[in-house]
């Protein structure tokens, strides 16, 4: 491409009240804050609140928005009492699942996918990078898919579920992963890509396409390729990193289309896949390139290294650099969940760390 590709993020969020349990004022919260200057939006579960910024140039301004949509969020819960809660999975038993938000759309989900849909309350962070065309969009997924599980543990945020700690670091992408529709993979073209989709449909593994859930897809509504491998992060600067990793990938992918993708096999990835949603950065994970077992820490120095000049060019190398460095000091969300955990064994004290603000 000419120039940097923009891009942006949407965030989901859980809604809760004063005790931490989860409220289903979800539609509420998103019609008083619907605004112009980025989108607001229902999710499946009447428990949650999804945000997408505006198209951005650079970090500085992603972060900015993030952090300026995430605050304004927040303000709306806290008027009517409630909190906005950045984890991946709901952190209390519940006496019953959320409620599904009464659309057609997805009372019809609810009802072909039973408890997939009902018992699945999960947040994820996706982000969106500009691509010259849908094609060359399918190339550049093939060429970042090996990394994957090095994004999934540097951002992994969902250890505990339903009062429980499930001893995963993102248990969010263990129940994603029950989705028909799920999965990271390997496509021979956009052709290939399309019979897919088709034979999803016709199988009634999703809907509509809107429900192609692979871990990352071509946005059937923007000009973008979305990677959705990632928990939605506790701050608004762990997402804008993710989303500064994830378009240096891009770039990188772009530079090197003259080259075959590395073929790392579906079921290899996703057993990697399993490993970082199990350990995050307190595991190790395969090498994309080597194959070999590596601690997840020093895969994420890898892959900033990888991508080194991308974030050069796009100005982002310093920002991304510093970001990681108070991770390593400061460890990633289920990292901080667990210490905060551990002070009392109360997760009322989790939900205070994660609550916005």
């Amino acid at each position: 491409m000419e120039q940097i590709p923009t891009f942006g993020v949407e965030e989901e969020f859980l809604l809760v009240d004063e005790q931490g349990h989860l409220s289903e004022r979800g539609p509420e919260v998103v019609e008083a804050s619907a605004r112009p200057d980025g989108d607001v939006q229902r999710e499946l579960a009447r428990s949650q609140v999804e945000l997408a910024s505006e198209v951005c140039q650079d970090a500085a301004e992603l972060l900015d928005r993030l952090t300026h949509f995430r605050s304004r969020l927040a303000g709306e819960a806290g008027k009517r009492q409630l909190r906005l809660v950045a984890t991946a999975t709901p952190l209390l038993a519940e006496q019953h699942p959320p409620g599904i938000t009464p659309t057609p759309r997805y009372r019809r989900m609810g009802e072909h996918f039973g408890l997939i849909a009902r018992t699945g309350t999960t947040c994820g962070c996706h982000v969106h990078v500009r691509i010259p065309d849908r094609a060359t969009g399918v190339r550049v997924s093939n060429h970042t898919r090996p990394w994957l599980p090095v994004l999934l543990a540097l951002t992994a945020n969902s250890p505990f579920d339903g009062g429980t700690d499930t001893r995963y670091s993102s248990w969010r992408y263990v129940l994603w992963s029950r989705w028909p529709s799920a999965g990271p993979p390997l496509l021979a073209s956009l052709d290939d890509y399309e019979s897919r989709v088709a034979a999803l449909l016709e199988a009634g593994a999703m809907l509509d396409r809107g429900m192609i859930y692979w871990d990352i897809r071509l946005s059937e509504k923007r000009p973008t390729l979305e990677f959705r491998i990632s928990d939605v992060t506790a701050t608004a600067r762990e997402a804008t990193t993710l989303a500064a990793l994830v378009r240096a990938l891009v770039l990188t992918a772009l530079s090197e289309l003259d080259s075959p993708p590395p073929r790392v096999p579906g079921e290899v990835l996703r057993a990697n896949l399993w490993r970082a949603a199990r350990d995050g950065l307190d595991g190790s994970a395969l090498h994309p390139e080597t194959g070999r077992l590596t601690p997840a820490p020093a895969l994420v120095g890898q892959l900033v290294e990888r991508v080194r000049p991308a974030l050069e060019q796009t100005g982002d190398l310093d920002f991304v650099i510093e970001s990681l460095a108070w991770v390593r000091e400061h460890g990633n969300g289920a990292q901080r969940q667990r210490r905060a955990y551990a002070r009392r064994q109360e997760l009322c004290d989790v939900i205070d760390l994660l609550s916005l603000h």
